[in-house]
């Protein structure tokens, strides 16, 4: 009867595991459609876009100090955001932020999610992008 409960027991923690796991890829799955959405609306977009082409930048103040970057507008959108200065951030943190300028270049806007784990980081480069968009408008 032990051995019973045990199986019973065993094949419970399976079923659970593979249905967290399936969960979970579901859950990208989504994320995955709702950016490709998100890319699909700004490539259908106003081919002039928002902004003045051009290299703008900002600053704002980070963890460690502030933190400087530089947007490039080409053909009336954000091409690329660059960290130009952030000599008093730490490293780590630094690097986990800088993923979200591909969030902010996907989005077109600063109006995006911070990094979880780099919030301070990642709120920096967003409001100094946010700030060099702002002499970037039309």
């Amino acid at each position: 009867m032990q051995e019973f409960w045990i199986r019973l027991a065993s094949l419970f923690i399976v079923v659970s595991s593979l249905w967290g796991y399936n969960m979970t890829i579901d859950k990208r799955e989504q994320e995955n459609k709702n950016t490709q959405r998100i890319a699909a609306e700004t490539e259908g977009a106003d081919s002039q876009g928002a902004y003045k082409d051009g290299t703008y930048t900002g600053s704002a103040e980070g963890f460690g100090g502030n933190v400087d970057v530089k947007v490039t507008i080409e053909a009336g959108k954000i091409s690329s955001v660059d960290i130009t200065s952030a000599e008093k951030e730490d490293g780590a943190y630094l690097a986990m932020a800088e993923d979200i300028i591909p969030s902010i270049i996907l989005a077109q806007s600063a109006d995006v999610d911070t990094v979880s784990g780099a919030t301070f980081s990642s709120t920096a480069i967003k409001n100094a992008t946010k700030q060099a968009l702002e002499k970037a408008v039309n």
